[in-house]
């Protein structure tokens, strides 16, 4: 159990209160460990310190603008920033951490890297630093996303990436997940698996986290540049795994004035049995190696996940965020279908920005939240709508019938 009175680091065995751990076969002990016993220390020598942020200021982009959304703000009575991550190289925040692992792999002399993916942001990101550094990659995506994201699919075979279905259970970002876990038992020696989210087994959720910090570092200066204030009233993002949230919340998670408000999807409804609100609907629980809340049948059989967008479709939440619902120090609220695609399409025509699927579940949770003339409110907009026109297409069919 965590004693640590920090909210952002894990304890030595990698627990945020009662969730986190490593719960991983004999045959990944080894790999685990050398990343537990090195990561640290690799990610904080200066010198890959000073190549990571270079990436990141001249590769990704950074800094992302923190925009004024003006009419948004005029609608809702009070002020809201949006955190451009959709402006990132790759379309995501996904290439922050993507970025930073790449970096560790090559300092542990690994060949080779495989990756899971959902909506497919993170396969492309994953697949683009291996491009960048000439390294092999390889992808493993559900058979059901990799119909739903076709250009990110695409994507990852242009820059080189071999692409392999996933095609058990629901064919969705869980049963990558499997395969890639599964892939890395069977290449233990010379396979990094990069993890494009909060969860895993630790040190991952601590790591990806560390690297997607990147978002509420910038977030605080911005502010501080725009309000003369460092800290925002509230820092609203959407979570599936949850590193997008993670980033943004990080530099602000001791800071009890800032209200953390993470949105989940609800799908076709939190109790309709379509739905990803896995704080809801979870229960303590082991899956992809660590302990948090898991959607799961009274036997302990994981519950198939829906929501309308691939990178929000997950069973769990990372172990930060489990103990962040369950401690109060984070606000868990969830969004269905309906009302991202609604979010979605509002963004667009009231500012010009196409959000993707999953940055609008927590878009569409602002007139939920009471807020008040005074609040200054950030809004992490985690990715752009390109990998989403299809749906986004169907709708508007919908809507004209």
């Amino acid at each position: 159990m965590s004693t640590s009175t920090s909210f952002q680091q894990p304890d030595a065995q990698g627990y945020y209160g009662r969730f986190g751990g490593a719960y991983i076969p004999e045959m990944l002990h080894r790999n685990v460990e050398e990343l537990k016993n090195g990561y640290l220390e690799i990610m904080y020598e200066p010198g890959f310190q000073k190549e990571f942020k270079q990436l990141l200021k001249d590769y990704v982009g950074r800094p992302t603008p923190l925009f004024l959304a003006e009419r948004l703000s005029r609608e809702l009575g009070t002020t809201v920033f949006l955190k451009r991550e959709d402006l990132c190289h790759t379309g995501a925040h996904k290439i922050n951490n993507t970025i930073g692992q790449i970096l560790l792999a090559i300092k542990l002399g690994k060949k080779r890297i495989i990756a899971e993916t959902g909506a497919g942001q993170h396969g492309v990101a994953t697949a683009t630093v291996c491009a960048l550094k000439g390294i092999q990659c390889i992808v493993y995506m559900g058979a059901k996303d990799i119909e739903r994201q076709a250009p990110n699919v695409a994507r990852m075979k242009m820059l080189g990436a071999t692409v392999i279905p996933a095609t058990s259970g629901s064919k969705t970002l869980k049963d990558a997940t499997n395969e890639a876990i599964r892939d890395w038992i069977n290449n233990p020696n010379d396979t990094h698996y990069i993890i494009g989210s909060v969860v895993g087994p630790h040190p991952y959720p601590d790591m990806v986290a560390r690297f997607q910090s990147v978002i509420s570092e910038e977030m605080r200066w911005q502010l501080k540049e725009k309000t003369g204030s460092e800290l925002p009233s509230h820092v609203v993002a959407c979570v599936g795994g949850g590193s997008n949230a993670a980033g943004a919340f990080y530099h602000f998670l001791d800071e009890t004035t800032v209200q953390l408000v993470a949105v989940e999807a609800a799908g076709h409804g939190v109790n309709s049995g379509m739905s990803a609100a896995t704080t809801q609907l979870g229960k303590p629980g082991v899956l992809h190696g660590s302990k948090s809340l898991v959607m799961q049948t009274a036997d302990g059989q994981v519950v198939e996940p829906h929501s309308i967008s691939a990178g929000l479709d997950y069973p769990g939440v990372g172990p930060l965020h489990a103990h962040l619902f369950e401690s109060g120090r984070g606000t868990f609220l969830s969004a269905t279908d309906d009302e991202a695609l609604q979010a979605a399409f509002h963004l667009s025509k009231t500012e010009g920005i196409i959000p993707a699927l999953e940055s609008a579940h927590a878009l569409s949770v602002l007139d939920k939240l009471n807020l008040k003339s005074s609040d200054r409110v950030v809004v992490c907009l985690s990715g752009r709508g390109d990998k989403d026109l299809a749906t986004y297409m169907g709708a508007l069919e919908k809507m004209d019938q």
